[in-house]
C-alpha cells in the first residue's frame, strides 16, 4: 500500500473516530476533527505532513523523499 494512502486511511479514521467520541463522549472531542482537517489543509498547501513522515519512518523508507 502507497505511503500516501495510507495517510489518508488515517486521517479519515481520526475524523471519524473523533466524531463517534464527540456524539457519545464529551463535545470537546470535534477539536481533533478541526485539528486533522486543518492538517490536510496546510499539508495541501505547504507539502509539509507530519503523518507521512512517521509512516515512512515505520516502513522504513526515507522520510525526506
Amino acid at each position: 500500500m502507497k505511503t500516501e494512502s495510507i495517510v489518508r486511511m488515517m486521517a479519515g479514521t481520526m475524523v471519524l473516530a473523533s466524531l463517534a467520541l464527540y456524539r457519545w463522549h464529551h463535545p470537546y472531542w470535534i477539536w481533533l476533527t478541526v485539528f486533522v482537517g486543518f492538517n490536510l489543509l496546510q499539508s495541501s498547501v505547504t507539502g509539509f505532513c507530519p503523518a507521512e513522515i512517521i509512516v515512512r519512518k515505520l516502513r522504513g523508507e526515507n522520510p525526506a523523499a
